[in-house]
């Protein structure tokens, strides 16, 4: 949509005409910007949703990856004895879950994010982008407790962030781009089909196994540890842990393939959401 301010014939008040795009499918991202706060507020009424009337708050930004780490150190761990790159594993695996619980829960979140607004979409004219992009950035707060838990659980177990850890924004830049991008696909198609949200659930659990966390990417050799790294969450998971534990050496030509993943995922979902917005209001 393209919104063009106009004075009306007796010029008292600006009359505010809104149409399709024509030609090229336009980005709009100069309009996003301008309404950043409208962004701002709704990622603020998104975390205020996710916790309320909640017994333990944001409480359960910790509980979350601490079960699953607990979990993961039992069957994987000390029963299936997978190799920890020489850190301890709950700490291996603890590590990898604080992005990857941001990445889950905002893809997961942004996949509804359309049509749990249906009454906003229909009434009120804005950027529908900022819709999905607010309820990614709303996670960033479950991020922040979930990082201050991994480097409680470091110092009790004697690591210390070193120099490297000045590249982990880089990491988590990565992991918003990712959930951002393959959010926008699912949030559209959730409007034509109601299927989408069904069928996340499965593809979150199955991103999961694809992804280094419960292991590590070293056990791939080359060219298939490059080819692996096309899932854009193992470049974000191995430099998380090259970064803040400080161990092994860097990514390398895995970060590269992922964030090109990221990146085409991202733009593609980009041009189909806006594709799709004109029908939103008339679909959802």
């Amino acid at each position: 949509m393209m919104a063009t301010a106009l004075t009306n014939p007796a010029g008292s008040r600006p009359v505010l005409v809104i149409t399709p795009p024509a030609g090229w499918i336009r980005l709009g991202l100069p309009e996003l910007w301008s309404y950043r706060e409208l962004i701002f507020f709704l990622a603020m009424r998104e975390i205020k949703v996710r916790y309320k009337q909640t017994a333990v708050g944001v409480l359960w930004a910790v509980i979350q990856p601490l079960f699953t780490m607990l979990i993961f150190s039992l069957f994987f761990g000390r029963l299936g004895k997978m190799p920890s790159d020489g850190i301890p594993y709950p700490l291996f695996s603890l590590a990898a879950l604080i992005p990857w619980t941001f990445f889950s829960t905002g893809l997961t979140a942004a996949s509804n994010s359309l049509v749990g607004n249906a009454n906003l979409i229909t009434k009120v004219y804005f950027p529908r982008l900022a819709i999905p992009i607010s309820t990614v950035l709303s996670g960033l707060v479950d991020f922040a407790i979930g990082l201050l838990l991994l480097f409680v659980f470091m110092l009790s177990r004697g690591f210390y962030p070193g120099f490297r850890l000045i590249w982990f924004p880089a990491f988590l830049l990565l992991s918003l781009l990712t959930a951002l991008g393959v959010g926008l696909w699912l949030s559209a198609l959730n409007v034509e089909y109601r299927d989408v949200r069904y069928a996340v659930p499965f593809l979150v659990q199955f991103w999961l196994f694809a992804t280094p966390i419960a292991y590590s990417a070293n056990m791939l050799s080359e060219p298939w540890r490059t080819i692996y790294s096309l899932n854009p969450m193992v470049g974000v998971v191995e430099g998380f842990r090259w970064s803040v534990l400080g161990r092994g050496n860097p990514p390398g030509p895995a970060l590269l393939a992922s964030t090109v993943t990221a990146l085409l995922v991202l733009l593609s979902g980009l041009f189909y959401f806006r594709r799709m917005e004109a029908s939103f209001a008339d679909v959802v």
